[in-house]
């Protein structure tokens, strides 16, 4: 059963997804981790790959940029491939002075100035929060591997250029870690359809020192939250 986004059957994606937003990054993460890969999916570019994990089977697929793109891919998976659980891991910007380049942040909820949640009518301000369950496993993980992470709230927004130039030291003074653009998507589809979600993000770049890292970089070198996740996966 394909959809107008994913030319997969039924079938042909394992009931955990890793969800990149970088296509290149799923394909990467495919060609390194998994093996006996299949691709289920490459319309518009939108890389997704079936293969084992140490004899798990798992799925690894884009999710391109921002919550409207995530929100269709989710959906999609959540309710026409039978998937369980989705595990974002992506990148964000640090807003903490405390969060440096190349940690771990582990979202336990996301902020966000979308109305995403507007669809839902309901009769008050829904707080979009990571399962438990993951949430609890990627952090003895982190812990166990030795790496420096943090836990607490993100912010999803749908601005990566805001005209509020202050608008991330507004986020910062509610004790958000980092700014990201697709993880409030994420976790209220996940509670609206009974399913698991959590986001693992490797910092990219830090507001407060701007430290930045390449593209090429976010791509292949963010290997610590890529293993947590496919152990947790």
């Amino acid at each position: 059963m394909s959809t107008p986004h994913n030319e997969a059957n039924k079938g042909d994606i394992a009931s955990t997804v890793l969800m990149p937003g970088d296509p290149l990054r799923a394909k990467y993460l495919a060609e390194h981790f998994l093996e006996d890969v299949k691709t289920f999916n490459t319309v518009r570019n939108m890389l997704g790959y079936t293969g084992y994990y140490h004899g798990k089977r798992v799925s690894i697929m884009g999710s391109g940029m921002g919550m409207p793109s995530i929100g269709i891919y989710a959906y999609e998976l959540f309710n026409m491939y039978d998937v369980e659980k989705i595990i974002r891991i992506g990148s964000c910007g640090a807003i903490q002075e405390n969060v440096h380049v190349r940690d771990i942040v582990i979202a336990q909820g996301a902020c966000t100035d979308s109305h995403f949640a507007h669809q839902f009518e309901l009769p008050g301000t829904f707080s979009a929060i990571s399962n438990y369950e993951l949430l609890e496993a990627a952090v003895t993980l982190a812990k166990e591997k030795g790496v420096p992470y943090h836990v607490g709230n993100v912010v999803a927004s749908d601005l990566f250029y805001h005209d509020d130039q202050d608008s991330d030291k507004k986020w910062a003074k509610m004790g958000c870690l980092a700014l990201e653009m697709e993880s409030y998507a994420l976790f209220a589809l996940a509670s609206r359809y009974g399913k698991k979600a959590l986001t693992l993000l490797t910092v990219s770049d830090s507001m407060i020192t701007h430290e930045e890292t390449t593209a090429k970089e976010r791509e292949e070198t963010f290997t610590a939250m890529m293993e947590i996740a496919l152990e947790i996966a």
